[in-house]
């Protein structure tokens, strides 16, 4: 009986000091998960916004340099070429360990990195909408938690109801990511859920391995105190 009354006060001791610790994370984390679900996944990510799926044809009787001439300039040994028209020309991109380079498919001529007016007219291009709200231009030259893709790239960010910015690679040319008011918001959440404040994707913080260790051992000492207080188990107690 002594042992049993022990027990029952540790587990209560416990679950009383982890509830007051662990309970306000656990409610913030039920409460981002939640929040998180209402949001829908393509508008989170701003694809109803853009068209990448339009493919623009060569013109008939397109002429392209020899495909070893433009492998040539490449400078290391070349894993894949596609050709396909971007800003009105036809261009041949080469990926190699070095990552990704774009030429002229008519001359073989490496191309420059886009400067932001460029960048500006390939974002508004992308844009579905029959309204072109204004926009503006920045290098982005740093990863960051809104930003993990190719670098350099301008962030054309447009003056809209949902403040979308789209990130265009300077090298590639290429549209790379849609960021908008409600993916920041989902951001929030996330990180409020993973509790890495810095990166907001490690799921191995300190934070969350403390507090999910605390919940586990709350879990574990309420479900002591509930087979110990079950009725059935009180009324055998009281009939001995």
């Amino acid at each position: 009986m002594q042992r049993s009354c022990r027990l029952h006060f540790g587990a209560s001791k416990v679950h009383k000091w982890l509830s007051l610790v662990t309970g306000a994370q656990l409610l913030i984390s039920f409460a981002s998960s939640t929040l998180m679900s209402f949001l829908p996944t393509g508008k989170v990510g701003g694809e109803h916004l853009v068209d990448r799926e339009s493919v623009i044809s060569f013109p008939v009787g397109a002429f392209f340099a020899p495909a070893g001439q433009i492998v040539a300039q490449a400078g290391a040994p070349v894993e894949a070429m596609t050709k396909h028209m971007l800003e009105g020309r036809a261009v041949a991109e080469l990926t190699n360990a070095k990552g990704i380079k774009l030429f002229n498919a008519a001359n073989g001529a490496p191309l420059p990195p886009i400067d932001a007016k460029v960048a500006t007219r390939i974002a508004e291009a992308a844009w579905k909408s029959d309204d072109k709200p204004k926009s503006t231009a920045s290098l982005v030259t740093q990863e960051s938690p809104e930003y993990r893709a190719a670098l350099p790239a301008w962030r054309v960010t447009l003056v809209d109801s949902d403040r979308t910015s789209l990130f265009v690679a300077q090298q590639t040319e290429r549209l790379t990511v849609v960021r908008t008011d409600t993916w920041l918001l989902n951001d929030f959440f996330w990180r409020l859920h993973v509790m890495d404040w810095k990166n907001h994707k490690n799921f191995n913080t300190w934070w969350l391995l403390s507090f999910a260790s605390g919940g586990l051992l709350l879990g574990l000492a309420g479900t002591v105190l509930l087979v110990m207080r079950w009725p059935v188990r009180r009324k055998r107690r009281h009939a001995a």
